[in-house]
């Protein structure tokens, strides 16, 4: 299996692809990690290359009860409420760290086989039939296709979600920031508040 991966980072954008070749999913509110799984050993990653193994027990005990021994999973790391939603206050708070579960969006390799050159609608079906069954502490992010894309959107304002992210569906898996993956954020969202106020206090 391949040993090096990095994180492919959507571009921000203000308004959603429209096109038929675009996928969109919900973003999730929490952390970008990766869960690499190579026999026993299981090492859950962030972004920023932490190693985060020991914090999330849950999707850790989930990568181990697969079948497949070997595999890397590209997703989010969220505490959701009973309504659905993720909690990025629960998650950052520290205090439920074994409720913590996968939001798998993408597949990197699996049975020692690299899939990054693969188009996304490829990747798509082999992390579902990974995953298939909904294992507790990880499940696929669900995705529409085509020019659905804005009207997702709105759907995902009007129900208090962060956004969405857009993605071409005949692309690989790039390391960088990407425009082919584009993100929208909804304004009136938290997570909006918590970055500009990073960036003031970054100015200050």
């Amino acid at each position: 299996m391949p040993t090096a991966f990095e994180f492919c980072l959507p571009t921000a954008a203000k308004t959603v692809p429209d096109g038929p070749d675009w996928l969109h999913e919900i973003k999730y509110d929490g952390y970008r990690v990766r869960i690499e799984r190579q026999g026993r050993d299981v090492r859950l990653v962030t972004r920023n290359g932490h190693n985060w193994t020991g914090r999330f027990p849950w999707i850790v005990e989930a990568a181990l009860k697969n079948r497949e021994q070997q595999f890397v999973i590209d997703g989010e790391a969220v505490v959701l409420g009973v309504d659905g939603v993720s909690d990025f206050n629960a998650l950052h708070s520290r205090k439920y760290d074994d409720e913590v579960q996968l939001y798998a969006f993408d597949i990197l390799a699996l049975g020692g086989e690299d899939l990054r050159q693969l188009p996304l609608t490829m990747r798509k079906a082999n992390l579902a039939r990974l995953l298939r069954g909904r294992p507790d502490g990880m499940f696929v992010a669900p995705f529409e296709m085509g020019e659905i894309g804005p009207d997702l959107f709105r759907a995902a304002c009007d129900m208090g979600l962060e956004g969405i992210v857009s993605k071409r569906r005949d692309r690989r898996y790039v390391a960088g920031r990407s425009r082919e993956w584009i993100k929208v954020k909804n304004r009136t969202h938290p997570a909006v508040s918590r970055v500009m106020d990073a960036l003031e206090g970054r100015n200050s």
